[in-house]
């Protein structure tokens, strides 16, 4: 009887909460340590979130902090890999519908969709990518930022967002791939340079004016511009603007784990959950489905093989048993990562490929980390 009066009394709470904030609450999780600025930092950038935004529910999950049991906990040890374990268990048990961390170990494929506030105008604007690695090779990745980007936005709910694409190396060669996969079906809305020249490659002034919705670019410029839109009001010492580097994407990727660095500040913290809440609401792993579908049905494939150089002749490596991977070694450029796993096999070493926050990784057992590590300096990798 009792059991049964603590569940109805559970629903009601359920029914009463929804009748307030407008809807069911979205839960949220968010790593409660490793802040260069304070776990208290974090908190308060949950508490920030949970007043500003009723149908949310931020959880923190890491060692509770004192003064802040008005916010929900998963308690977990004092540790990166506890308090990893703790979200990763509260995702896959849906007590959690995604998540916001400090740092996480993306497969490659894999990037964050960052979001910024443009000075000029004060809009917000995606950055495609900001974090992670879409594909190994920087054009394919670019591509496939754009297409990303835009599916993010219209989780967001922006039907149809503007694309335009940042003016780096390879910027030309990712115009004419999108500018054929629109010409065989593929809904896209090219945006516009301020400047009197116009067209959709973007300059300087047109991203702080925020020119389009979803401006693309690789990841490494992307992480630089997030951290200098987020942080430029205070010497790059706290990242007070902005929705941090925003949710995880990639082709066939189910999970919605946002990124926040080190130095984001409350406000940035508060927003990154909303972000991720909003992109949660919207189905973001179905709307990249359908983008990629769609993409496809317009001849990606096809028009991704025909901008790759032609692929020099291979050795075929045997890829030793799989072991679980404890240890990782960092220092290797994405452009030579696999070459440098199949170094590792070759010497009879299970090896990873993966994306940390800072970077690629080759990740391998913990027995196995000096001699992976000296037989890839020998080798020029690192």
């Amino acid at each position: 009887m009792t059991d049964l009066r603590h569940l109805v009394g559970e629903a009601l709470r359920e029914i009463i909460s929804e009748s307030r904030t407008g809807g069911p609450r979205i839960s949220v999780g968010l790593m409660a340590r490793g802040s260069e600025l304070g776990a208290e930092e974090l908190a308060r950038g949950a508490r920030m979130a949970a007043e500003r935004f009723p149908r949310l529910e931020p959880v923190l999950i890491g060692p509770r902090i004192s003064g802040f049991d008005d916010l929900s906990w998963i308690e977990t040890e004092d540790g990166d890999d506890a308090v990893a374990e703790g979200m990763e268990r509260a995702l896959s048990v849906g007590r959690i519908g995604g998540a916001v961390a400090l740092h996480y170990p993306f497969p490659l494929g894999v990037s964050t969709m960052g979001r910024v506030l443009t000075p000029s105008r004060g809009k917000p604007m995606i950055l495609a990518s900001s974090t992670g690695t879409s594909a190994v090779s920087r054009v394919e990745a670019m591509v496939r930022n754009a297409l990303y980007g835009r599916a993010t936005a219209r989780a967001l709910g922006i039907e149809n967002p503007t694309v335009g694409i940042l003016n780096v190396d390879g910027a030309q060669l990712v115009l004419k791939a999108l500018k054929q996969l629109k010409e065989k079906g593929y809904a896209l809305s090219f945006g516009e340079s301020i400047r009197k020249d116009g067209g959709v490659i973007l300059r300087g002034n047109d991203i702080l004016a925020g020119a389009v919705d979803v401006c693309v670019t690789d990841t490494l410029t992307g992480n630089v511009l997030m951290k200098m839109f987020s942080s430029f009001t205070t010497g790059g010492s706290y990242e007070s603007l902005g929705w941090g580097y925003g949710p995880s994407v990639g082709e066939g990727w189910k999970k919605i784990i946002s990124i926040i660095s080190r130095a984001s500040g409350s406000p940035v913290i508060a927003s990154a959950l909303e972000y991720t809440a909003q992109v949660i609401a919207g189905d973001l792993p179905g709307k990249i489905a359908a983008e990629i579908s769609g993409a496809k049905q317009a001849g990606l494939e096809g028009i991704l093989a025909g901008i790759q150089p032609a692929p020099s002749p291979a050795e075929t490596v045997a890829m030793p048993p799989s072991e679980p991977t404890d240890e990782e070694i960092q220092g290797i450029d994405v452009l030579s990562i696999e070459d440098g796993v199949k170094a590792l096999w070759k010497e009879g070493i299970y090896a990873e490929s993966s994306m940390g926050c800072t970077g690629p990784v080759i990740k391998l057992p913990a027995r196995h980390r000096e001699k992976g590590e000296e037989l890839l300096k020998d080798k020029g990798y690192i």
